[in-house]
């Protein structure tokens, strides 16, 4: 049986931590800028986790 491929478009958004969590970066980062509050926008910056639900499928997914 061939090897399962990733998911080539969940595999550029989403990467695995050491400790085998996923690591996302955050929406709404990408353009009306304008509108959006300079702190806003700072935090925007920073990568999150994953919620523990999510991440069953993505790993799945970016194996």
């Amino acid at each position: 049986m061939p090897k399962m491929k990733s998911n080539s478009g969940a595999s550029k958004r989403f990467r695995k931590t050491g400790s085998g969590k996923v690591k996302r970066n955050k929406a709404y980062k990408s353009h009306i800028l304008t509108s959006k509050s300079t702190k806003r926008k700072r935090g925007l910056r920073k990568s999150t986790l994953v919620s523990k639900e999510e991440q069953k499928r993505i790993k799945i997914l970016i194996q």
